[in-house]
């Protein structure tokens, strides 16, 4: 099977390394050649365009900025498109646009060629060690097909569903994380003007509920995954309390908080509703019928 890698910076480089390693023919391209000196060296075919990369390769994978560079390699002039055979498959590594790869698949499948989304988590350092948390969308026979390359990339792939369904779950997870640094940042700081040792703020971060990764292992299936928000193992009222506590002390002390007290007007709105003696998680309640759905997972299928 012949493989062709588009994008080889600080992700795509490692990806596409790992790949060569395990045994298949790789064609290569990007805006510069210089970023494939290595990738040449240990016997990757240089071309010019993505175009002659597609026309060379039996699975193309691109590793791009963004949703611009995407589309231009895939659909424009010289792209993906214009050289990709029928039976091929075009799978995007690249954090993106759900609704891109979406419209792309269809100028694909017009052609005869699958696409697949499968952007990864795991940063440089798990692009050069083949230790990639892969998000996949796209039909399941075509995931089957193309899992042994994806394996040099990655240890941890999941199916998430139909094309785009992997660039979702990437859009959830960098969220979340990027989101929840800027919390710990609101907090962090509330804590050191209160005078606490930032050492001493991390140790008990690292040794309480936060630490043992207890929302996800723990809250997040007993309560909002279940609907089940009458059972409270913290009474909502107390919940309130500590972050009442928590934001009035940042205002006596000058720290925004806006994240924070976000999250306190939920409560307020949450106790006014008359739930104090529901599950401090009821307030996630409160986003699903913002957002208009419920997130629900069958308890066989929690554990």
């Amino acid at each position: 099977m012949k493989v062709g890698y588009i994008g080889l910076g600080k992700m795509g480089g490692g990806m596409a390394a790992n790949i060569l390693a395990g045994g298949y023919t790789l064609t290569v391209s990007d805006v510069s050649r210089a970023m494939a000196a290595s990738l040449e060296k240990d016997g990757a075919i240089w071309v010019d365009t993505p175009k002659q990369v597609a026309e060379a390769s039996d699975i193309v994978f691109t590793s791009l900025p963004g949703p611009k560079e995407v589309e231009a390699v895939a659909l424009g002039k010289d792209g993906i498109l214009e050289g990709i055979r029928p039976g091929a498959v075009y799978i995007d590594n690249s954090s993106s646009s759900p609704t891109l790869i979406r419209k792309i698949h269809a100028a694909f499948k017009a052609k005869g060629a699958d696409v697949m989304d499968s952007p990864v988590s795991g940063g440089p350092e798990g692009a050069a060690a083949g230790k990639l948390a892969l998000m996949v969308g796209g039909d399941e026979a075509v995931f089957e097909k193309v899992k042994p390359v994806l394996d040099k990339i990655g240890d941890r792939i999941t199916l998430c569903g139909g094309v785009g369904s992997g660039s979702v779950c990437k859009l959830v997870h960098n969220c979340m994380f990027i989101s929840m640094q800027a919390l710990a940042a609101e907090c962090f700081t509330l804590g050191v003007k209160a005078g606490v040792d930032p050492k001493v703020l991390w140790q008990n971060l690292k040794n309480g509920a936060v630490g043992q990764g207890a929302l996800l292992k723990r809250s997040l299936p007993a309560t909002f995954f279940r609907g089940n928000f009458d059972q409270p193992v913290m009474a909502l009222a107390l919940g309130f309390k500590d972050v009442d506590l928590a934001t009035s002390l940042a205002r006596e002390l000058k720290v925004p908080m806006a994240m924070a007290n976000c999250t306190w007007s939920d409560f307020a709105t949450a106790m006014n509703r008359g739930w104090e003696g529901r599950e401090t998680a009821s307030i996630m309640a409160l986003q699903e019928e913002r957002a208009g759905v419920e997130v629900r997972i069958p308890d066989a299928e929690i554990g």
